[in-house]
């Protein structure tokens, strides 16, 4: 669980019969503190990528913007791929299986409230693609190794 700030525009494409994946980054930051003999501790902020599947990256697509603040549930996924020069990097992605917006909008004359209610209507947790035949959720123009998405 995860709540912060979307650090840039999401990033959404389309894959496989039209499914949406979107790609954002998120921001948390724990505040800093002073301790007891003076000493000033800072903020620290962590910055972490958010895949989403399906409604939630439709639903991103057309309310989420840089700055808003988002509550994230999802599981943890690693993987490493070999650049073009041979280098290996190593991912950490948050594939989110829920998505609340914490940032109060209004659109066409909607309240926030009946905004938030809309979302909320519309958007309903489903399961993240399933790899039964252990090859990538979708085609390989959009992925790299085990369905790393690499926008």
């Amino acid at each position: 669980m995860l709540i912060g700030n979307v650090g840039q525009e999401p990033e959404v494409r389309y894959v496989d019969a039209g499914v949406a994946v979107a790609k954002l980054t998120l921001a948390t930051t724990e505040r800093g503190y002073t301790l007891q003999n003076g000493t000033q501790v800072p903020d620290r902020t962590d910055w972490h990528r958010i895949i989403l599947w399906k409604r939630l990256a439709e639903v991103v697509e057309k309310y989420v913007h840089k700055g808003d603040k988002l509550y994230i549930e999802g599981r943890l996924r690693y993987s490493t791929y070999d650049d073009k020069n041979g280098i290996r990097h190593n991912l950490t992605e948050i594939w989110a299986e829920n998505m609340e917006m914490l940032t109060p909008k209004s659109q066409s004359g909607k309240t926030s409230t009946e905004h938030q209610k809309l979302v909320d209507e519309t958007v309903k947790p489903s399961p993240l693609p399933s790899n039964q035949d252990n090859s990538s959720p979708s085609d390989a123009s959009a992925t790299v190794d085990d369905g790393v998405f690499i926008f």
